[in-house]
């Protein structure tokens, strides 16, 4: 069975995002059905940043209905053992170029 965690972090910039994009909710739950059954993706729209044997971090590209199915970029970590998912980030490309190294190294620290 697979759990779905955020970070304090991720859960503000939900929040921030929600406020402009009402169907947030919706476009969030249609990518974790995509995670249960490809947990690192499948095709371009996933790209691997970190790989070990336990954990790997992906950015994907996650649409978005309130944005005419353009996409918001999400950064997550898979946890293999456990089958967790432990969403990092979730951003507007046009708000900023790349994702925050700060909060991928604070992940694989714990």
């Amino acid at each position: 069975m697979s759990h779905f965690n955020a970070t304090l972090e991720f859960e503000k910039d939900f929040k921030r995002l929600f406020k402009k994009y009402r169907t947030l909710d919706d476009d969030l739950e249609k990518l974790k059905e995509v995670l249960l059954g490809s947990p690192t993706g499948i095709g371009k729209n996933f790209v691997i940043l970190y790989s070990s044997t336990s954990v790997k971090i992906v950015k994907a590209r996650m649409a978005c209905k309130a944005l005419n199915n353009r996409s918001l970029r999400i950064v997550y970590a898979y946890l293999e053992q456990d089958k967790q998912f432990e969403f990092l980030e979730l951003y507007a490309k046009g708000d900023k170029e790349n994702e925050n190294q700060q909060r991928i190294k604070q992940c694989l620290e714990q």
